[in-house]
């Protein structure tokens, strides 16, 4: 079935947007690439300066990409994002197919549009011998003829980058000011004859740029061109959810329009972040996808931000409400059987040599353990929160012979103690709670224990966190034997045993481990 909600929808499958869909696939985030297929560098026949991929063209790196990707189970769809807007659970986004799809994160790498000027011919050659960046382009074009172009602050600049790859550089004003004594004495100094004239159009023979005729009809003979677009971020998605493009200024100059964020991406509205040449004008292949790399980290630590704080609220609702008789009722509704109708092997271990008298089983579930101490001969009362719970405890009693034996007590242990000094023998098995609740509770039930009696307090050990056991990780409600023996007046009790005691079990994946009880057997002293 098609998939239509993400942790991250990845606006552009560029450099950038293959980048961070990396990062997030890797992390196991579940992802949606959105790529129209119409990257910036399609005019361009090899890229330089991407390490590993030199020389090569750029839909070789595009398709490697997208295949690494995919290997990590990041999906793609080739269409065009042409809204977005923010909800409760993230934005969703329209896509020009029809299709909706959510994330909870957006990253828009959708990259710019290269603004030239309106010289008949020029941009068709651009991408071949009609250049922008010497860094990406310059060294193939070295020793030509190459004119450079002012159209846009920064032409005397990269004028002089141009010549540190050619000798012969021609600085065409194309009817722009005349350049200052400075810079025409740099001009001069470097050997860059000015060329004044406007440019009517670029000439080409067969598939070969030759040159540009002036408005006065004279031609330059060039081998190539050099001009500084105006770069226009795509933006339209971004604007959909209220992002304006801005200028962006590089030494003073403005350059074009970006989507202004932090150095890691985000924007000023949370939840979409940007990398690449929508934000960076200036941003090369290499770049932008390091610059992607790092915003997909910072959009899963945003998502794991996130996450943790809806674990936190979940955590403690459960810790508030587990341990209520409404919660309990639910859960014993829910199966026939929650427990496995044995005795607790440490009531087994503790009892058995025990004069049979008065027991309190608190907490007693279906009521295993008090059918146990029953047909020993006890008389027990059996108190629980659930009436689901003592119900079947009823029927249970019934069905052994021993219902006259067992009284059953609907009962919050928690809020009404139990009666003073008056059974022989208290068992709380695995009574976990939080640990002033607990405190309390365990206070009433020493208190319940007649003189000469035993009480009996077994958990799930501490230690059991750390191994596959499978068990809820609710480590303050956890207890050893000895914190417990701790709380007990030392005058008014004898410590029979306060230990962890190992046994076998089966954790879910069906392996044999040791798990350990906490066990505190204490006796009243008379």
């Amino acid at each position: 079935m098609q998939q239509d909600a993400y942790d991250v929808v990845v606006i552009g499958g560029g450099a950038a947007g293959l980048s961070g869909a990396m990062v997030l696939a890797r992390s196991r985030r579940s992802v949606l690439v959105v790529d129209s297929g119409e990257p910036r560098n399609a005019p361009a026949a090899h890229m330089h300066n991407v390490l590993g991929f030199d020389g090569r063209p750029p839909a070789e790196l595009l398709a490697a990409g997208r295949a690494e990707v995919s290997g990590y189970g990041a999906e793609f769809v080739t269409a065009t994002a042409i809204s977005a807007v923010k909800g409760d659970d993230g934005f969703t986004v329209t896509l020009d197919n029809g299709r909706q799809v959510t994330g909870r994160r957006l990253l828009v790498t959708t990259g710019l549009v290269d603004e030239l000027p309106d010289i008949p011919g020029l941009a068709d050659r651009w991408g071949r011998d009609v250049a922008h960046c010497p860094y990406c382009h310059g060294y193939e074009l070295r020793d030509q003829r190459i004119g450079v172009i002012v159209s846009g602050p920064l032409a005397f600049h990269t004028a002089q980058m141009w010549r540190q790859l050619s000798p012969h550089v021609l600085f065409l004003l194309n009817g722009s000011a005349a350049p200052g004594p400075e810079q025409a004495e740099e001009l001069a100094a470097r050997g860059m004859p000015v060329v004044a004239e406007p440019i009517a159009s670029v000439q080409v023979t067969g598939d070969r740029l030759t040159g540009v005729r002036l408005e006065s009809g004279a031609v330059v003979a060039l081998d190539a061109i050099a001009v500084g677009p105006r770069f226009v971020a795509r933006s339209a998605i971004l604007e959909s959810l209220g992002l304006k493009a801005v200028d962006f200024e590089m030494n003073g100059h403005v350059l074009g329009t970006h989507i202004p964020a932090e150095p890691n991406g985000a924007t000023a509205v949370p939840g979409v972040w940007v990398a690449g040449n929508v934000t960076n004008l200036g941003a090369t292949v290499a770049v932008a996808a390091a610059a992607a790399q790092t915003t997909g980290a910072m959009i899963n630590l945003d998502l794991i931000a996130e996450e943790t704080r809806e674990a936190v609220g979940a955590y403690r609702h459960r810790i508030s409400t587990m341990f209520e008789e409404d919660a309990w009722e639910e859960r014993y509704r829910g199966k026939d059987a929650i427990w496995s109708g044995r005795p607790n092997p440490q009531l087994v271990a503790e009892a058995t040599d025990l004069s049979a008298g008065r027991a309190l089983d608190v907490g007693s579930g279906e009521g295993a353990d008090a059918v146990w101490l029953a047909q020993r001969g006890w008389q027990v009362t059996a108190a629980d929160i659930s009436t689901v719970a003592l119900g079947r405890a009823a029927g249970h009693a019934k069905s052994a012979g021993v219902a006259d034996r067992i009284t059953f007590s609907h009962a919050d242990l928690r809020q009404e103690a139990p009666a003073a000094a008056s059974y022989d023998l208290v068992s709380a098995q695995f009574m976990h709670l939080p640990p002033q609740a607990r405190q309390e509770l365990y206070a009433h039930l020493a208190g319940a224990v007649a003189p000469g009696g035993t009480l009996l307090i077994v958990g799930h050990h501490p230690s059991d966190l750390v191994t596959t056991v499978g068990r809820m990780h609710f480590p303050d409600m956890l207890f050893t034997g000895e914190q417990i023996a701790a709380t007990l007046d030392p005058s008014l009790w004898e410590i029979v045993a306060a230990e962890a005691r190992p046994r076998p079990h089966t954790d879910p994946e069906g392996r044999e481990i040791t798990i350990h009880d906490a066990v505190l057997v204490a006796r009243r002293r008379n």
